[in-house]
């Protein structure tokens, strides 16, 4: 399934990407600055729209399919310094406060753990860090949307992988402790309905 799963995810988010998400991602990364880890990388999607200016770049993914194809795509980025590890996100191999900007797109709908995840992202950021945040969530203010994100939860998961669909990571972002400076809640154009429902923004770890 992991091998499938990486095989289908570029053409699956295609129409997505060319409908605005790659937009999203390009504005979203704009902010990034300095140190930058970017965790749950997945096939690379991101990797055409850091800036050149960051110091180094170093991507985290668990799934090693999904690595494997983020590898070969690595020289499209435009920063000198990248590289890329195999890590779960609940158990970042860096030591605290290594990095001034973390970026975590279309992650955190997957791990299994939200709370953990979030506090080793907090964990290795220095003070004043930054989260760039894009994430698919439940469709809050839309009953009938949720209802059926809840239905096909259970299934979707197993064949997407581990990827909740009526998580609310805007709340979970602020539990974690940090600030979130900027939001924006917006629909995901020609994505499926059950995961339409997107937030994307900059948070500061708290002080």
């Amino acid at each position: 399934m992991s091998r499938l799963f990486a095989a289908i995810y570029d053409p699956f988010m295609r129409r997505a990407e060319q409908a605005g998400l790659a937009q999203w991602r390009a504005e979203l990364l704009e902010g990034a600055a300095g140190d930058v880890l970017e965790i749950g990388a997945g096939t690379g999607a991101n990797l055409p729209f850091y800036p050149p200016s960051i110091r180094r770049l170093q991507l985290t993914e668990p799934d090693p399919d999904m690595l494997a194809r983020l590898r070969r795509r690595m020289n499209v980025a435009r920063v000198p310094d990248v590289q890329a590890a195999l890590s779960a996100v609940d158990a970042l191999p860096f030591d605290d406060a290594t990095f001034d900007t973390v970026v975590s797109t279309l992650v955190l709908c997957s791990v299994p753990d939200v709370a953990r995840a979030l506090a080793e992202v907090g964990r290795v950021l220095r003070p004043g860090g930054r989260l760039l945040f894009l994430e698919h969530v439940a469709a809050e203010g839309r009953p009938a949307r949720l209802a059926w994100q809840r239905r096909i939860e259970p299934f979707w998961k197993h064949v997407s992988g581990n990827c909740h669909l009526t998580r609310r990571t805007g709340e979970s972002i602020r539990t974690a402790g940090f600030v979130v400076e900027r939001e924006t809640r917006e629909s995901v154009r020609s994505a499926l309905p059950i995961v339409r429902p997107s937030i994307r923004g900059v948070a500061r770890v708290g002080t």
